[in-house]
């Protein structure tokens, strides 16, 4: 049984409910475990739990005396975040040696909770990994894509909702503009931060649109974290646009070489002219999508999520094995003490 320690209500412990019927329901390899944030348990003997998980978007605000006051040798004390490190920096040094498995998107997780699964064409999944394997020698597009891909007529979109960011992404796309305008190009901004409307209540006609009419599309992350690769990438990857991806990220871990473009890369006027050149070369646009042959992208769903964790718990080897991350915070932002110099984290 695992008791999660946090809001329930907020992602990611949302996926679990309350109760053995998210592992039966999701069909589960295993499905004798038992999520609870019942705060009434937390009254009582707390080391009968096998797990206790922690919301990482919630310790900010926990008060030592919240903190669980016995513990057992065999429980595994699991930190759960899928939030980005920069933007949820832990900065308490008791959280050091404190934890004994951890759920997040990062790939030296204990549990996988990634916001992508790649699988092969057979659906074994494959990644993302440290160190992908990818296919090197990968068949060209056939001419069905290729015909498909003609229809487009735009230089990229990006659809954005937070305009101020850690990661200055809306600073790069300013002078990514002013760098296309020579060619008689754009990036296309739709949301709450451009001049574009195109309504998440009618998401399938919008990536209809970028799969029709854009030649790339701008997978931004909001701020630089290893690993930090979210959803954005698949607006791209699964709606027939090339991703431009800005990120703290090793990509290669995520996207096979030859199949993106890295911002980082660039100084903006420098990418404008890639993404020019490209356009006016078909060959070019093609050789991106040579991945489509050999792998398929999906977002993570609560299946995976939540039999993840109940595969762990049931894992004799991982259970028995002792572990714990003396160096917790380095661990979860290699750069926490300069990010927890802001006052308003606290120490």
């Amino acid at each position: 049984s695992t008791y999660c320690f946090g809001h329930q209500s907020s992602y990611p412990f949302l996926n679990f409910g309350t109760g053995q019927i998210v592992f039966i329901r999701n069909k589960c390899e295993f499905t004798n475990c038992y999520a609870t944030a019942d705060r009434r348990y937390f009254k009582g003997d707390l080391t009968k739990f096998v797990a206790i998980a922690f919301n990482g978007r919630n310790l900010r605000y926990v008060n030592a005396l919240e903190l669980p006051q016995q513990r057992s040798p065999r429980q595994k004390y699991i930190f759960y975040n899928a939030e980005s490190s920069t933007n949820q920096p832990i900065c308490n040094p008791w959280w050091d040696y404190f934890f004994n498995w951890t759920s997040t998107y990062k790939l030296n997780s204990d549990v996988m909770y990634s916001y992508i699964y790649i699988r092969d064409m057979n659906s074994v999944h494959v990644g993302p990994r440290i160190d992908m394997d990818w296919v090197k020698d990968m068949k060209e597009i056939d001419d069905t894509l290729k015909e498909k891909l003609k229809s487009k007529k735009k230089a990229a979109a990006w659809f954005v909702s937070h305009c101020i960011t850690r990661s200055k992404r809306e600073t790069y796309v300013k002078s990514l503009q002013k760098g296309l305008e020579p060619y008689g190009l754009t990036v296309d901004i739709y949301g709450q931060c451009g001049t574009l409307v195109c309504g998440w209540y009618e998401k399938n006609k919008c990536w209809a649109m970028v799969s029709s009419d854009y030649y790339f599309y701008l997978s931004f992350e909001n701020a630089f974290a290893e690993d930090y690769v979210t959803e954005k990438l698949l607006t791209a990857l699964n709606n027939d646009a090339v991703p431009i991806v800005l990120g703290g990220s090793n990509y290669t871990r995520f996207v096979p070489p030859g199949s993106y473009i890295d911002a980082r890369h660039y100084e903006p006027e420098s990418l404008a002219h890639v993404m020019a050149d490209i356009i006016a070369n078909p060959s070019k646009y093609h050789e991106f999508f040579r991945w489509r042959n050999h792998y398929k992208y999906s977002e993570s769903v609560q299946k995976e999520d939540v039999c993840n964790l109940c595969s762990a718990l049931n894992d004799k080897n991982m259970v028995t094995m002792e572990s714990t991350y003396p160096h917790f915070r380095s661990w979860w932002n290699p750069d926490w003490e300069e990010r927890c110099q802001d006052d308003s984290w606290g120490t």
